[in-house]
């Protein structure tokens, strides 16, 4: 989670964004949170000082929105002047390509404290960076001055003059003074880890700047510096931030810090290495650690389910930190995976992105940065419920959903990062079968770049008490990640039958309800198979499919996926062509009224302004011909089948959608409401067929219907059809 920033007029008004593209505006402080997409991660956020309602958000364009977040628009590049949207990366990054684009990309914002209309921005057009101006609210731009490298934050000393502002810009190595005089280098450290800034009780600045040489303050706009030390050495300081109009007061994160006489670990290995946040109230020349822990949780940070499941070291010290510019008591932090805030100076430091659900677990307040798979229903116990997760394992519900709790005792350490999928025995009451990997985010090819496919870590366990605790189940199976799991229905429960794909080994087989495996890649042609997914048609067929190696799909041959078909349980395999120009298929359905109707998911190569060879294909002869049913969505996930109307199919990808095709697949539309960036997985409602389920990679799990009123989205998205609504 990163750049929290508290509105100057509202202090319950606060935005995050986060790595997953996820940004979240909360108006009750933190209590609740409502996430919105502008369509990639947002590397800053500025508030109008004057108007509470108007904020802006920079990705790869300028946002901005006058109604307090519920909606936003282009600001620049100018929505007349976009030409197209480029999305051919292998996580369907969107580039707009603008004619003019004068400016190229904004980088860091501030607006005039007194008139909204005047914006400055630091922007890098073809690796040039300048200093821009507009007076009319971002219409227009006038360039100031060159620069020497990007900027990070851009700040208006309110003290200067209207007609030609002191604006001091920080980058990576300098902090810049720029005046009526023109661009001034100020000297700093080099390698700045953070910079923060604000003005004190007498009007004048106040720098503070954290690189790896330590702490350094200004007291005179960035002309000399003095070091600051913290009550300790060795520290590694990470994230700074001062409140803008009391700057006497300012908060650091570090890390590694030991007490004082302990120049080296080395010295003491057994000695404790402090991290937290530190906080000085008289500009630097005194620090207090607010927020001091080691191998146990500080106590006066109240943290929920993540400190509970993985320990304080798990999240790390903040990454990104924010004190109110009225308020110097109010602060937020964000790091991997939390935002916490405190009211009171640092005394107490409280989690928002959870709460405790009263006699039950934990629920989310809307602020969910999760990478999530599935959705899983116990066929017994339809409010045991299950969701496959990164990063942080298998989760499970007893109330319905209501809250939740980590589901991962017994599972071998190494496996636990992730849970792919899990299956039931359908007739044996508690006993369930889960797929897992210490490797996350497959089929992403960016997992393999810097090692070998060979070394991933996982395999499948079993529970025989509804997931509460688990125990080894892979005798005989090689250490891979297991990504899916397969339990052939017609078994008999006392030998039960199932197919485990091994991402980098291919497909293995157990006779014996999980207590043993074999290897069962007769005929599959390629080297360390990347073996992704199971299918099973009424008629006992098997499918697996293959994903491919490369980012763009270019590698061709063994590095492309590919799709296999047993008519002998895995024993072996046939491959069955990919439609033409395919070789990334994602995701694979059967009609289960009529075994030779395959739907395919496929992802598209980087090539063209879209991509190529993606979307949803259609078989109705079991493979040997195929015709694109889906176009409009060159990156789709995975494709699925309602089990209570085969008529009804679902689709999600990369491209902020999730699609429904109520006739087959003849037309598609979008599910209304559901505008995250990357979407994994519609799954039906069992409860309800009016609602579906979308997982998503790093959104965490939403929840909607599919027969609602349009509303307007939070972005520039192709228009919904009528009666439709959004999706909490």
């Amino acid at each position: 989670m990163f750049h929290p920033t508290i509105s100057p007029l509202d202090r319950n008004t606060v935005l995050v964004s986060s790595d997953m593209t996820g940004a979240y505006i909360t108006h009750d402080g933190g209590s609740s949170w409502r996430m919105f997409n502008l369509r990639g991660e947002v590397q800053f956020f500025v508030f109008d000082p004057t108007d509470p309602k108007t904020m802006y958000a920079g990705t790869k364009a300028l946002w901005r929105t006058i109604d307090a977040g519920e909606t936003w628009q282009l600001v620049y590049p100018p929505s007349d002047a976009v030409r197209a949207v480029r999305m051919n990366g292998d996580h369907a990054g969107e580039t707009i390509v603008a004619r003019p684009d004068p400016l190229g990309t904004i980088v860091a914002l501030a607006v005039d404290p007194e008139d909204h209309r005047v914006l400055y921005a630091v922007a890098v057009r073809d690796e040039v960076v300048g200093l821009h101006m507009s007076r009319d609210s971002g219409r227009s731009w006038q360039e100031l001055d060159p620069l020497p490298e990007s900027a990070r934050k851009i700040w208006i000393d309110p003290h200067s003059s209207r007609r030609r502002r002191n604006l001091f810009v920080a980058g990576a190595h300098t902090v810049l003074l720029d005046s009526p005089a023109g661009a001034r280098r100020l000297s700093v450290p080099p390698d700045l880890t953070g910079v923060a800034m604000g003005f004190a009780g007498n009007g004048q600045p106040l720098i503070y700047a954290a690189s790896g040489r330590g702490l350094f303050i200004s007291r005179d706009g960035g002309f000399r510096w003095e070091k600051s030390d913290l009550p300790g050495d060795g520290a590694r300081l990470r994230a700074l931030a001062a409140s803008f109009e009391h700057a006497e007061t300012a908060y650091v994160s570090y890390e590694h810090l030991l007490e004082r006489g302990f120049w080296s670990y080395f010295e003491d290995p057994g000695r404790k290495q402090w991290r937290g946040v530190a906080k000085t109230v008289d500009g630097g020349r005194n620090w207090q650690l607010v927020w001091r822990e080691s191998n146990l949780p500080a106590e006066n940070v109240h943290d929920g389910w993540i400190s509970q499941r993985f320990g304080p070291g798990w999240a790390g010290n903040p990454l990104d930190l924010v004190v109110a510019a009225q308020d110097q008591n109010l602060a937020y932090a964000t790091d991997f995976g939390r935002v916490l805030r405190t009211a009171d100076g640092g005394r107490n430091w409280m989690a928002l992105y959870c709460r405790k659900v009263p006699g039950a677990q934990w629920s989310t307040t809307g602020l969910d940065v999760t990478t999530s798979y599935g959705i899983h229903f116990d066929p017994f116990d339809p409010k045991r419920q299950f969701i496959t997760y990164t990063d942080i394992g298998l989760f499970r519900s007893e109330d319905g959903g209501r809250s939740w709790e980590s589901s991962t005792a017994g599972v071998p350490q190494a496996w636990v990062n992730t849970a792919y999928w899990v299956t039931f025995d359908p007739q044996v009451r508690g006993r369930m079968w889960s797929a897992n990997s210490g490797t996350h985010d497959l089929p992403r090819p960016k997992m393999w770049r810097h090692g070998s496919i060979i070394d991933f870590k996982g395999g499948v366990c079993r529970s025989d008490d509804g997931g509460k605790t688990w125990v080894r189940s892979s005798s005989g199976m090689e250490e891979s990640a297991s990504t899916h799991i397969l339990l052939e229905q017609a078994s008999p429960p006392d030998a039960r039958v199932l197919y485990v794909t091994a991402f980098g080994r291919g497909v293995y087989k157990s006779r014996d309800g999980g207590r043993s495996w074999t290897l069962r890649n007769k005929g599959i042609a390629q080297s360390q198979p990347l073996a992704w997914r199971l299918a099973e048609d009424s008629s006992g067929m098997l499918y697996v499919l293959i994903a491919r190696r490369s980012d763009d799909g270019s590698i061709g041959n063994d590095g492309d996926g590919a799709l296999y078909r047993s008519r002998d349980g895995a024993e072996n395999w046939e491959a069955i062509s990919l439609p033409a120009g395919v070789n990334g298929p994602s995701g694979l359905a059967i009609d289960p009224q009529a075994p030779n109707r395959i739907y395919l998911s496929a992802w598209a190569r980087a090539t063209g302004t879209h991509g190529d060879g993606g979307g949803i294909f259609l078989s109705e002869d079991a493979g040997r011909s195929w015709r694109p049913v889906l176009e409009r969505d060159r990156h789709v996930y995975d494709v699925s089948i309602d089990p209570e109307d085969s008529r009804r199919l679902y689709a999600a990808g990369f491209e902020s959608s999730a699609w429904i095709s109520r006739d087959r697949g003849r037309q598609w539309s979008r599910i209304p409401g559901f505008n995250f960036k990357w979407g994994h997985r519609v799954i039906a409602d069992p409860l309800d067929p009016r609602l579906v389920y979308v997982t998503t990679f790093g959104g965490g799990v939403w929840h909607g219907s599919i027969n609602a009123r349009a509303e307007a989205l939070d972005i520039v998205t192709p228009q919904l059809e009528p009666g439709h609504e959004t999706f909490r």
